[in-house]
């Protein structure tokens, strides 16, 4: 159990595999979409954002997301396909990646640096 909201996705199994379903999920429009991969072993983030909110989800492997909101600290991880953690504006956070992992993100806003917080909380 985590502080931070993670979204178990709708997911249908039978003999032929499993389809889990985004549509009405989230509680943002997505405007933009990408994935990252090739992360071996690395930490990526390490930011939060003045307006924009995400949504993270380890399509393949496994994804570890350290979060820190100023008040409340934990690691998420994000272990399976159907497993969907929000992460708010306000919420600092880092990435590290298990070997082979792959990680869609989907955000409620364009790419803007000038958006991005560098700053930890203290």
């Amino acid at each position: 159990m985590t502080y931070f909201t993670v979204l178990n996705l709708p997911t249908f199994t039978d003999s032929r595999g499993s389809l889990t379903v985004l549509q009405d999920s989230l509680p943002f429009e997505v405007v933009r979409t990408y994935w990252i991969y090739g992360a071996n072993g690395e930490t990526r983030g390490g930011h939060r954002h003045i307006h924009t909110r995400q949504a993270l989800i380890a399509v393949s492997g496994k994804v570890s997301i350290y979060m820190n909101d100023g008040v409340t600290t934990d690691t998420v991880d994000l272990d399976h396909p159907s497993k969907c953690l929000l992460v708010e504006p306000k919420d600092w956070h880092t990435m590290t990646f298990d070997t082979g992992a792959v990680l869609l993100v989907m955000s409620s806003h364009p790419y803007d640096r000038s958006e991005y917080i560098d700053t930890p909380y203290e």
